[in-house]
């Protein structure tokens, strides 16, 4: 059994200021046992040095002294705050002599590197300045000759910083949220780095395994070395929280497969990046049904402001809008807790006082309104609603997103729940939601398909084409959607065909 190590306890707060803080900075301290292992595999060549570009508390640098306590610790962090309160047990202010306060992605050292390890913060690109994304878009040009999409988060520019600054024969260690693997820019990226750089290894973590309990995200480890690419890799599934198993298999040199907290598969990267490196192994078969061949994904409406453009039947009685303005609409995936929505469900979401009423204006002049909602939305002109980011966008700002009535919906950021829910109402579902618009407007083929799409193996599929986040949870866009696999027995079970009969008119 592993010894437990003597690091200071740190507890993530679930909610409030403090948890907003460590959204804001992305610090989220790594465990010991996740940090024996990375160290392990970077010092693998009796490395003398490790460099940590967000050294935080000092997990990597307490594992490596425990490992080799003449190792030299080198590093970076942009906030001194952290290294002051939070120092591992094992550790003196001595082994942070030679950590300096700089931003390691845009003022980076001089020099090349040996070995890397790295939980680089996790902020989403949100959360970050425009002055700093552009200048983070300059940067991924400068390394990698191609521009990022501008959706990566920080941790995308640590990794392609640290390999950039990584000595021939260097070893790179770092753990990363799936969407490294799985958002809008993962393909070029990781074409990229196979193409320059020798991917040794990726793990993945089971929900119960995570090294992040109780955190909106799922974590994976990309192992690395600046040397000739090689075209197959290791993966690897942890599903066992607090094992020594993962620093034994790294110590083995990837020889060992015998660990029962671990499944180990050798992939080919002509297979892991068209799949995603986060996901399991999955080799599709040619001509494969997917949804796209039987019908078309759109997003679900978005307001800019929920608050004052969905609200519910007293609230508009207060105001005096007439209901003419207005449609029926669903916003949260809770408000439908089965796989059909009926008018029932509206009137039941009515009486405990949910919103279902949408203000559904077509941008017609304010003085062509009732002198009700000319007076609301002069309100919502006070509130400053037009300078919201995505209400600015329209040319004029109260006026709503349309939408068909969709016959279907996908509920997409359900944790164990993602469902197909077949619409037996008028209403239209906000942006926690998709619009699935069947190619035929007939019932029964709707119904058929419908039923395709809820089964287990459907089902399934998901996590094939979907961004992972903690606890299971799956986020999926209209487009990976529309590539969501159907099993051949299924379709065939329900009678789906390629051709539909009557295309459907959005």
């Amino acid at each position: 059994m592993q010894p437990k190590q003597k690091t200071t306890e740190y507890k993530i707060p679930h909610s409030g200021p403090a948890r907003e803080a460590l959204r804001v900075k992305g610090q989220f301290w790594t465990p010991a046992w996740i940090a024996d292992a990375m160290v392990r595999y970077v010092t693998a060549d009796q490395c003398k040095t490790i460099f940590d570009p967000a050294v935080g508390g000092g997990a990597f640098f307490a594992a490596a002294k425990k490992l080799n306590p003449t190792i030299e610790l080198q590093g970076f962090d942009i906030d001194a705050g952290v290294l002051i309160s939070s120092v591992e047990a094992e550790l003196s202010k001595q082994d942070f002599a030679r950590v300096q306060i700089a931003d390691f992605v845009l003022e980076p050292p001089p020099r090349k590197l040996p070995a890397i390890v790295a939980n680089p913060p996790y902020i989403r690109h949100h959360r970050l300045s425009a002055k700093t994304k552009e200048r983070l878009k300059k940067l991924g040009l400068e390394i990698t000759g191609q521009t990022i999409d501008g959706r990566a988060g920080l941790h995308v520019y640590f990794l392609l910083r640290a390999l950039q600054l990584l000595e021939d024969k260097g070893r790179l260690a770092f753990i990363l949220p799936a969407d490294i693997c799985e958002g809008v820019f993962a393909k070029p990226l990781w074409q990229w780095i196979t193409k320059h750089y020798c991917l040794d290894a990726v793990i993945t973590f089971a929900p119960e395994a995570s090294p992040f309990p109780n955190i909106d995200t799922n974590p994976i480890i990309v192992l690395l070395r600046r040397t000739k690419p090689q075209p197959t890799m290791q993966w690897v599934h942890c599903h066992k929280v607090e094992t020594g198993d993962l620093s034994k298999w790294i110590s083995s040199g990837f020889h060992d497969e015998n660990f029962a907290a671990l499944t180990i598969h050798q992939r080919e990267l002509s297979e892991a990046l068209p799949t995603g490196l986060s996901r399991s192994p999955h080799n599709q078969p040619s001509g494969q049904l997917c949804l796209g061949n039987f019908a078309k994904v759109v997003r679900g409406v978005a307001t800019g402001a929920n608050d004052f453009f969905f609200l519910t039947p007293e609230q508009i009685k207060q105001i005096g809008i007439p209901e003419q303005y207005f449609v029926n609409a669903v916003g949260r995936t809770r408000d439908v807790t089965g796989d059909k929505l009926t008018d029932e469900t509206l009137l039941l979401l009515q009486k405990a006082n949910r919103p279902t009423k949408l203000l559904a204006l077509n941008g017609e002049p304010m003085e062509s309104y009732p002198a009700s909602l000319r007076a609301y939305l002069q309100y919502g002109e006070t509130l400053g609603l037009a300078q919201k980011p995505l209400i600015s966008q329209r040319r004029i700002w109260y006026k709503m997103e349309s939408r068909a009535v969709p016959p279907l919906w996908f509920a997409y950021l359900g944790r164990r729940n993602a469902r197909f829910i077949r619409n037996h109402t008028g209403a239209i579902p906000l942006t926690s939601f998709l619009c699935v618009y069947p190619l035929s407007n007939d019932d029964d083929y709707i119904h058929r398909l419908w039923q395709a799409l809820n089964h287990p193996e459907t089902i399934a599929n998901l996590s094939l084409i979907g961004k992972s986040y903690g606890a299971g949870a799956v986020k999926v866009e209209p487009r990976a959607l529309e590539k969501l696999a159907i099993p051949e027995k299924i379709a065939q079970q329900y009678g789906l065909t390629n051709n539909a009969p009557t295309l459907f008119e959005l």
